[in-house]
């Protein structure tokens, strides 16, 4: 993978995962169960950061180990195929808690692969 296409994806994660925080800018975990729309938007930005994730070679994931890929790529292959039982308190979680540490970890990321 060319060090554009590695960057590409570092990208693409990072700017996905804030798509997530600014939707959920203002909102409470309870406006998940009330917007369906806002769910399910919010859940498919979290299977793009895990494909993203899954498409970059094992060697860049190695050189950024602040990066929880397994978890990551995880957490993509649980929505994507456990769809009928998404926990959308986990989602809040993920989102609220994890997402801003991964924000900046990737950005270190980018940084170190440009």
């Amino acid at each position: 993978m060319s060090k554009h296409d590695t960057v590409i994806r570092l990208q693409d994660m990072r700017d996905h995962a804030l798509e997530a925080l600014t939707l959920i800018h203002g909102r409470s975990r309870a406006d998940l169960n009330a917007d369906r729309v806002l769910s399910l938007a919010l859940v498919r930005l979290l299977e793009i950061v895990g494909e993203a994730a899954n498409r970059l070679p094992r060697e860049v994931q190695d050189r950024h180990l602040a990066i929880p890929w397994a978890e990551i790529i995880g957490l993509r292959n649980r929505l994507i195929h456990g769809y009928g039982a998404i926990d959308l308190d986990i989602v809040w979680r993920i989102i609220t808690a994890d997402l801003p540490p991964l924000i900046a970890a990737l950005d270190e990321a980018i940084r170190a692969e440009s």
